[in-house]
């Protein structure tokens, strides 16, 4: 169903049709029918009286509103009974992605909005470079104004703050390897996939990353890499998300080769590199790069699973509430970091599985901002309810939007565990 190089992929009546198939099963099936709001637009609309549950009567419109609406956080995926290889192969993500992937054909390029928040690997080389002022620019009310009015970034969005020295600065500076070295042993090789809101985010996370890693006997060298191209992905820009997967895949294939699994900290690009490469093209080399990708947390729990994992932890956590991310929970792979958490003695580990409504560049867009922050608020409640010593979630993003609803401050697992082994940042 997702190919981009099939003759009618981009067709506007292919696309139309085919979203009015899955309509109409979603529509008899309804078990989605509270999941996020593409699913109540659909379903209040084909309630209306004049469309009678017919979906041949929908108008385009409310078609055109339940794409638009979805933030692709993928949940429907575990929840669809009918998702594929069910003979009827309803995916809602990647219709959704081939629906607004035709309108870029049909429209031209997204709109601005649309490119500038994709263009992570631009945004952060300036904002980085300018990390104070921009930093103190997004704290003042009539830049975010002005932001709002042409951006159309809503006024009261936390952003993410940038760091003046990103994690590949720190690498250079110390003197860390970009090129197989195969040093250690195979299964003890790792190319971390920094992911771009760690590189210029989140630096600690990757400086964490690196620390337990090592701590555990790998050898972590830091491949050339670029944004995994989700975001330009999920806003129907197939060539810029091709090129992304094209510059990544020829540069991760050689440590793949080496006997190096790709590693990665982030849910999306870890998502984006294992699930949404292969679909993107016939190439064979995507597949090997696909298939040696493990999330972060995954990756250490295969090692304790190997008795290679170090288990002495001298400090605790105590409670810990854990937000497990859209983007892992719909890899399959269980709950890793919950799992990584709790070998910790004396973690207390509450797993919150809602979905904190950010999705990418979803919520900082106005006239999302309001419903985000409805749709996070059992995250929230969570957060308010359990009073833990520490909040968690693998997401960068999830963090932004659980400080916005709570006030308190989101770590990443590694950053725990990190703390817990008594590891410092190198």
């Amino acid at each position: 169903m997702f190919d981009p190089a099939a003759h009618d992929f981009y067709d506007r009546g292919a696309v139309d049709k085919e979203l009015r198939r899955v309509a109409d099963i979603c529509h008899t099936c309804r078990r989605c029918y509270n999941l996020c709001p593409s699913f109540d637009v659909l379903f209040r609309a084909l309630d209306r009286p004049e469309v009678d549950g017919v979906v041949d009567h929908l108008p385009a419109g409310d078609l055109n509103a339940f794409s638009d609406l979805c933030f692709e956080c993928k949940l429907c995926i575990p929840h669809c009974p009918y998702y594929p290889p069910h003979r009827w192969e309803v995916d809602i993500p990647r219709l959704v992605l081939r629906d607004r992937a035709a309108r870029v054909k049909s429209e031209g390029k997204p709109a601005l909005r649309e490119r500038v928040l994709a263009s992570t690997d631009a945004l952060g080389q300036i904002a980085t470079a300018a990390a104070p002022v921009v930093n103190a620019m997004s704290q003042m009310r009539l830049a975010r104004v002005l932001l709002e009015k042409t951006l159309g970034v809503h006024r009261d969005r936390l952003l993410p703050t940038w760091s003046s020295e990103t994690f590949l600065q720190w690498w250079a500076r110390r003197g860390g390897a970009t090129e197989p070295t195969e040093r250690a042993p195979r299964g003890d090789r790792v190319a971390l996939f920094v992911t771009c809101s760690v590189n210029a985010n989140n630096p600690e996370i990757g400086r964490a990353a690196v620390a337990v890693l090592e701590k555990n006997g790998c050898e972590v060298v830091v491949p050339t890499q670029r944004c995994c191209g989700m975001p330009s992905f999920e806003s129907g820009d197939i060539d810029t998300a091709l090129e992304a997967r094209s510059n990544n895949v020829t540069s991760l294939l050689p440590f793949v080769r080496a006997g190096y699994t790709i590693v990665a900290p982030g849910p999306t690009c870890s998502l984006m590199l294992k699930k949404e490469y292969p679909v993107l093209g016939p190439e064979e080399e995507a597949k090997e790069v696909a298939a040696q990708t493990l999330d972060l947390c995954e990756f250490l729990m295969r090692r304790h699973a190997a008795g290679k994992l170090s288990t002495d932890f001298p400090r605790s956590p105590r409670k810990v509430l854990y937000q497990v991310p859209c983007h892992l929970k719909v890899q399959d792979i269980g709950f890793k970091s919950r799992d990584l958490l709790q070998l910790i003695p004396g973690a207390e580990v509450v797993t919150v599985e809602k979905c904190t409504g950010h999705d990418g560049t979803w919520s900082m867009k106005t006239e999302y901002f309001p419903m985000s922050m409805k749709f996070a608020a059992p995250v929230f409640a969570a957060v308010e309810a359990e009073q833990p010593d520490v909040v968690a979630t693998d997401c960068p993003l999830a963090g932004v939007q659980i400080r916005q609803g709570t006030g308190k401050v989101a770590r990443h697992p590694i950053q725990i565990v990190a703390e817990a082994y008594g590891l410092r940042d190198l």
